[in-house]
């Protein structure tokens, strides 16, 4: 090194000490909400399966959840409202203050309450819940419990039943007061209600599609069928397997727009192979004279398929194990019923070019 020369270059960057406590602080935050959900899954007891009645009960009555929270509770309501609405339990949020203005006059007899209060003492969902119980509606409270020896909310006191969230400190050490792991616990327990009335209730995956057309989401569960551009007797020539590879593409090339692959079938008209592009340019670089093989003899034997009844998700799954840019869709009898290429789910957006 020249004389004078500076060795800040070479050497290695010094990890800043208020980094590290960050990071330890954060991983306290996750371990301080983790421990929150866990400790309602060990103190599991009868409440719960009386919520999902009444829950049930109101759904198949043809009735309405209402969940309603001021703040925080509020915006934790609304998710869950959301959730069991996607779930086909018919739910809608109302703010407490509101209800004391009008909005009253959504709630029907045949509804269901739920009314979020950590401290269970928040005086517009008080008086919501005082109200509805006297007109004889259900109301599931989620407060923070009197579990350690406190008497009992106003909210708790009113309620039909009362499911504790179990949390006393919120996460950050302690430091600060905003609903952190409380607010958690709650969405979980709303999760948790949510999903095991759909349960109860036989909710299929098929409704589910049904109220997720779009985004995504709904993209990952339309059919397969729903997504072929390429279909056997329409524009995918089955080509037998006997034919050489010279007159298989001869007979690709008739349709306009060929997909990447063809698909080879045998004599019984079930699924034979798949001779790709790729498989093509490898033959010719090896040995044109190949050209005169049965393409039976060249092509990729037993390929992985798709079931007619798969859903998108199913072949976005097998493009990211495996890399199948080609998929034959095949009917029960293990015919085929068209090809699926990639570059259809790519255009969806289920999957990248990067998966």
């Amino acid at each position: 090194m020249p004389t004078g020369a500076s060795k800040a270059g070479s050497e290695r960057p010094q990890t800043d000490p208020n980094t590290l406590d960050e990071r330890a602080f954060v991983a306290r935050v996750f371990r301080h909400e983790g421990d929150a959900v866990a400790r309602l899954g060990e103190t599991l007891d009868g409440r719960y399966t009386k919520a999902v009645d009444l829950i049930v009960a109101c759904a198949d009555a043809g009735g309405t959840v209402l969940v309603s929270g001021l703040g925080k509770s509020g915006h934790i309501g609304a998710k869950m409202s959301a959730t069991m609405a996607s779930l086909g339990l018919p739910s809608h949020a109302v703010h407490p203050t509101e209800a004391a203005h009008g909005d009253l006059g959504r709630f029907r007899s045949s509804d269901l309450a739920i009314c979020l209060s950590h401290s269970g003492e928040t005086e517009e969902v008080v008086a919501l819940a005082s109200i509805l119980r006297q007109d004889g509606i259900p109301v599931i409270a989620i407060t923070r419990g009197s579990t350690d020896g406190r008497e009992p909310s106003a909210l708790e006191r009113v309620a039909t039943v009362t499911l504790p969230a179990l949390v006393t400190d919120e996460a950050g050490d302690g430091d600060f007061m905003a609903p952190t792991s409380s607010t958690t616990a709650t969405l979980a327990i709303g999760d948790a209600l949510a999903l095991a009335s759909a349960r109860r209730r036989s909710f299929t995956e098929a409704d589910f599609r049904r109220r997720h057309p779009g985004g995504q989401l709904g993209g990952l569960l339309r059919p397969v069928m729903d997504l072929l551009r390429f279909k056997a007797g329409d524009n995918l020539p089955m080509v037998n397997e006997s034919m050489s590879v010279h007159d298989a593409l001869v007979e690709a090339a008739k349709v306009v727009r060929r997909p990447g692959a063809l698909v080879i079938v045998d004599d019984a008209g079930l699924l034979a192979g798949i001779f790709t592009d790729s498989d093509l340019r490898r033959l010719v670089l090896r040995d044109q004279g190949e050209l005169a093989k049965p393409i039976g003899s060249v092509m990729t034997r037993q390929p992985r398929t798709l079931p007619a009844t798969a859903l998108a998700r199913d072949a976005a799954q097998m493009f990211r194990e495996h890399r199948a840019d080609e998929i034959p869709v095949v009917d029960d009898a293990g015919k085929p019923v068209g090809l699926l290429d990639v570059q259809d789910l790519i255009a969806m957006r289920l999957v990248s070019d990067e998966s």
